[in-house]
């Protein structure tokens, strides 16, 4: 496959576009660093399904002693997501930053506790998939779904990690944007990457 300069900027796999940033960029998650900031920075809850939304309301019970009790307050007042200013349904904030469904561990880590419970075995439900995705943003259009890669200070040390092993943001993210996209998305995705590095960036070849 020959590339363009107009086809530069995104990598059309089946009905996405995929900003060439997941290729780009190598990306890892630095906890010991980040402490998990990204759940308690912010000014919009995580976008959710309705099939979300429900699932959330039913695993709740079981995490409720996990959650730190401005998020259980949180939750009890406005539910498990609300709509925001754009008109996408997301998860509740706590004062309009941290997640509700935030708990917290040693050394001030930040965890997801709907992940926490689902790694214990106590749930059936990992976490929204936006929220399994990030630092991967979609958003839907008529005709094709856009993937891009958010990057802000908070993930600095995630990028640094990341340079140091090599690894791109795509690979990283395999899990997620499979459960998101399906294993034939990420498989084209992946000859595509390599196809492009091949062409581009011989040294990212793996």
């Amino acid at each position: 496959m020959n590339y363009t300069e107009e086809e530069i900027d995104m990598l059309q796999i089946q009905d996405t576009l995929v900003s060439l940033d997941l290729l780009e960029r190598e990306f890892i998650c630095d906890l010991d660093k980040c402490l998990g900031e990204c759940c308690i920075e912010g000014d919009a809850g995580a976008p959710v399904t309705a099939e979300e939304k429900q699932k959330l309301e039913e695993i709740l019970p079981a995490i409720l002693d996990d959650l730190t009790p401005a998020g259980r307050r949180a939750l009890e007042e406005n539910g498990v997501a609300y709509v925001d200013e754009e008109g996408d349904l997301v998860t509740t904030l706590v004062d309009g930053a941290q997640c509700a469904f935030t708990c917290f561990g040693k050394g001030g880590l930040c965890q997801c506790a709907i992940e926490k419970a689902y790694r214990e075995g106590r749930i059936d439900f990992m976490k929204p998939v936006s929220c399994h995705l990030y630092p991967v943003r979609i958003t839907e259009y008529p005709t094709f779904t856009a993937v891009n890669l958010h990057r802000w200070d908070i993930c600095k040390c995630a990028e640094i990690l990341g340079r140091k092993h090599r690894l791109p943001a795509y690979k990283f993210l395999k899990e997620p944007l499979t459960r998101r996209f399906g294993p034939e998305w990420y498989e084209e995705l992946d000859k595509t990457a390599q196809e492009y590095y091949r062409q581009y960036s011989p040294e990212k070849l793996q």
